[in-house]
């Protein structure tokens, strides 16, 4: 008697598939799927720990026993079912943060874990989600150019001709940064041709003597280009002691960072202009700190592809951490980096259920929030009087080395600061939740 192709036939006319002798089985539906999710969430700035946790949800949801393995430009996904293994690694940049794609795939996920999807439906859905766009150039122009003024505000700049400059410098390196991405995937590519776009903008107004605050014309477009939420994935894998992977986050940050600083002290450099190191921030009113901190949560809520029905989330919580902060460095005379350590404190706590109930990434989402506070201004005027310190050997005096180590050691504390007050909330929620059903 032959068999059925299709396999045997069952009571309710349907047929379960066996395999035959010599012939590797076919592998489930949901092994592809998890495949796919995987890509999806980890390339677009999901915290590790709710990568695996997804796919494992995933995995439970097909009757399949799952190991996950991350690391840099690799996701390995290994399944069991019934005696049959299958393995199998792709390749992955995570290097973006897409939060409509990450919301969008938890999504589906969670729906197939509660039986509200099937598999046939699911596979499509997930290629509209890969296929998705980043937001149109006019958004991201516009609220690039707003939000690198809305730092200009935060840092003192009250001259309305500085904060114009700025906001078009910003755009033009938006615009800059878009059409370079058609032409290479490379990833430093773009920040540090927007940065040296900025350092030339800023030595331009500084030789035409352009408005006030010339120095902050070239440093506030550069700020907004700084990739804080790979800095939080680093430090969370670290926490979370996946050491190699943390590392490689933190390697990432750190070099696209020197590379804005790179290009910011060359594009200076082309019109003869330094950047000193030193200064202080002018004290700026608490209502126009609270709401110049956010627009600039709704410029990074922008580039993360934030949804616009979510978006006031950030804002609100942005707006609240920078008034306590303010607050605590204004009356209680605290210092800047405990000043941030409690202004992430607060964004930490509230963002952790609040990146879950939403399914958005933790790190994208609550930097969003703390964008304002990154030392960018130290980092920058680091890098400037390093250049000097490069140009005039031993000429130059005790007191730029300081200052230089002043900038350094100020933007680490306040590093530090931000990451401890952003990642021991989300570890504590974790451990906590631990306890109660989980959602993905």
């Amino acid at each position: 008697m032959e068999k059925d192709p299709l396999g045997e036939l069952t009571d309710d006319g349907s047929h379960v598939p066996v395999h035959e002798p010599g012939r590797p089985p076919a592998r489930p539906a949901t092994f592809d799927l998890m495949l796919r999710s995987g890509k999806l969430l980890f390339a677009n700035g999901q915290t590790t720990e709710k990568i695996v946790f997804a796919l494992n949800k995933l995995a439970t949801a097909g009757g399949l026993q799952a190991t996950i393995f991350v690391e840099w430009g690799e996701l390995t996904v290994r399944v069991e079912n019934n005696g049959d293994s299958y393995s199998e690694t792709i390749a992955v940049e995570p290097a973006g943060v897409d939060m409509s794609k990450v919301s969008a795939t938890m999504n589906v996920i969670h729906q197939l874990s509660d039986e509200k999807m099937d598999l046939a439906a699911a596979q499509p859905v997930l290629q509209e989600i890969s296929a998705l766009g980043p937001v149109s150039l006019a958004r991201f122009t516009i609220f690039a150019a707003a939000g690198a003024a809305a730092l200009g505000v935060i840092f003192g700049v009250d001259h309305p001709a500085s904060l114009i400059l700025i906001a078009l410098v910003a755009g033009a390196g938006a615009c800059l940064r878009r059409w370079l991405s058609t032409l290479t995937r490379n990833l430093f590519v773009q920040p540090f041709c927007a940065a040296v776009l900025a350092g030339i903008a800023g030595a331009i107004a500084a030789y035409l003597n352009l408005g006030s605050n010339l120095r902050l014309i070239a440093l506030c477009p550069c700020m907004i280009l700084v990739p804080g939420p790979h800095l939080l994935n680093g430090a969370l894998d670290l926490a979370r002691a996946r050491i190699p992977l943390g590392i490689a986050r933190i390697v990432f940050a750190s070099v696209v960072t020197l590379t804005i600083c790179t290009g910011l002290v060359m594009g200076l450099a082309v019109g003869g202009v330094g950047l000193a190191p030193g200064g202080t921030s002018a004290v700026v009113p608490l209502g126009y700190d609270v709401l110049a901190a956010g627009v600039a949560v709704a410029a990074y809520g922008t580039f993360f592809n934030m949804s616009w029905s979510t978006l006031p989330i950030p804002i609100a919580i942005g707006m609240l951490a920078h008034g306590c902060r303010w607050s605590a460095i204004t009356l209680a005379g605290v210092n800047p980096a405990t000043g941030a350590l409690i202004a992430c404190l607060i964004v930490g706590a509230i963002m952790a259920p609040v990146a879950d109930r939403l399914r958005l990434p933790f790190a994208g989402l609550a930097f969003a929030s703390v964008v304002s506070l990154i030392p960018g201004s130290y980092l920058f005027r680091m890098a400037g009087g390093m250049a000097i310190l490069v140009t005039e050997g031993t000429k130059a005096g005790p007191e730029l080395f300081l200052q230089v180590m002043a900038d350094a050691t100020g933007a680490i504390l306040i590093l530090v600061a931000m990451t401890f007050g952003l990642v021991i909330p989300r570890i504590c929620f974790n451990n906590v939740s631990q306890s109660f059903p989980a959602r993905a």
